[in-house]
């Protein structure tokens, strides 16, 4: 849980600061709006965002999944994560076309062949094609968790799950991954500099040759927020905020990054790089700023919290990618969909969410009039000749979309 308070993430963007979970004419009223808009805006049905949310369920008043369903229907929210497979969620989003990526179980259960396959049979295949799974994840930040039992477990767990799915004519619907916090990493400064922690150079390899093997991504939990806890003297706020600022300049590659989470992205490219892979994606599991936070957490208020998930929206919404890899449009799963209030650590660790269990918001994205604070790529959020162009409308429209396409 340490390491997972370190790295973890969360996104998700909504039309007023007050949601009933109930369906209303007020709500319906709303949607035909941002639908039907005289500028033309996309759907997230058809917005080819690359932006998930996180599903945690670490509370004890939320609201049943069969209204959660109803209100990332109503919000066109369709690409969520989970940290289980739980069949109540995956049978309430049934024909509903979300795309869930699921968690599998014990490690060193699943690196038995005939556990990996039994745990397919009984949580992914029965659901499908009903409810779309499209990837497993198979521990959470275990590389730089100092279990080395698993670690061991892990990419034998990796492989038994994917030849299951493979046996069970499945691996063409579903892939297969796992989180890996960045303090994987031994050096991410500058970005350039990026390598792996040499103890785990024996882990991370054949890992990586797993993920080019298969075509997954490599899966990062990066929070720019706890470098800015750790340091708030010498990491500067705009930075790790996506605000303007100077940037900082990389010599080795003479780029410049106006924010930390595309230097850490990077950073885990040049590392990749250093081990001979070129061939697998980065891709962020978890990310997000808390909305408030224990006395001696520095930046964790209302006004950082909806700044930093502004802005990091913007850029996604923009189709950007990072200095490293310009092409590669960002693909972002933001943690969390509601605040947890059963979540263990420090008070930051129950104020992630985006909303309230009640349906409620947080704090509001301020994306209604177009001109909220912070900077991003383009406002407009203008896409390549090959994309639709998308612009925000009064209210706010939820473009959670394509974590893995």
């Amino acid at each position: 849980m340490a390491a997972r308070r370190l790295f973890c993430a969360r996104f998700f963007l909504f039309s007023s600061s007050s949601f009933p979970w109930a369906p209303s004419l007020r709500l319906s009223c709303l949607l035909l709006a941002l639908l039907y808009p005289a500028n033309g805006i996309v759907s997230a049905a058809t917005a080819p965002l690359k932006f998930g949310i996180n599903y945690g369920q670490i509370a004890n008043n939320l609201p049943p999944p069969t209204q959660v369903s109803g209100i990332l229907q109503s919000l066109n929210v369709n690409r969520v994560k989970l940290y289980d497979a739980d069949p109540a969620v995956l049978t309430a989003f049934a024909g509903t076309g979300v795309e869930f990526i699921v968690s599998g179980g014990d490690l060193a259960t699943m690196s038995d062949a005939s556990n990996a396959r039994a745990w397919v049979a009984q949580n992914v295949q029965p659901f499908l094609p009903a409810t779309r799974i499209t990837c497993i994840i198979v521990g959470n930040e275990v590389l730089s968790g100092g279990d080395t039992a698993a670690m061991q477990s892990l990419l034998p767990a990796m492989q038994a799950v994917h030849q299951a799915l493979v046996d069970l004519g499945l691996d063409s619907q579903v892939s297969v991954s796992t989180s890996q916090s960045v303090n994987v990493l031994a050096s991410s400064y500058p970005p350039s500099s990026g390598v792996f922690r040499e103890e785990l150079a024996q882990y991370m390899e054949p890992l990586l040759d797993f993920h080019a093997r298969v075509g997954s991504p490599f899966l990062i939990n990066a929070y720019p927020f706890f470098a800015y806890k750790a340091s708030p003297a010498t990491v500067s706020l705009p930075y790790v905020l996506f605000e303007p600022n100077p940037g900082v300049h990389d010599p080795g590659t003479n780029l410049t990054y106006d924010n930390m989470l595309y230097a850490q992205i990077d950073a885990v490219y040049a590392a990749m790089e250093a081990m001979g892979h070129t061939d697998v994606e980065v891709r962020i599991s978890e990310t997000g700023w808390p909305s408030g936070g224990d006395a001696d957490e520095v930046g964790a208020t209302v006004q950082n919290a909806a700044a930093y998930n502004r802005n990091l929206m913007k850029r996604v919404a923009a189709g950007q990618g990072t200095p490293r890899r310009p092409d590669v449009p960002l693909d972002v799963l933001v943690f969390a969909l509601f605040n947890e209030n059963m979540k263990p650590g420090q008070e930051s660790e129950r104020n992630y969410g985006l909303f309230y269990p009640n349906g409620t918001s947080v704090y509001d994205l301020g994306l209604d009039d177009g001109t909220s604070s912070g900077t991003s790529p383009t406002t407009s959020g203008v896409y390549s000749s090959c994309k639709p162009m998308i612009s925000f409308p009064v209210g706010v429209v939820v473009l959670l979309a394509a974590f893995f396409l």
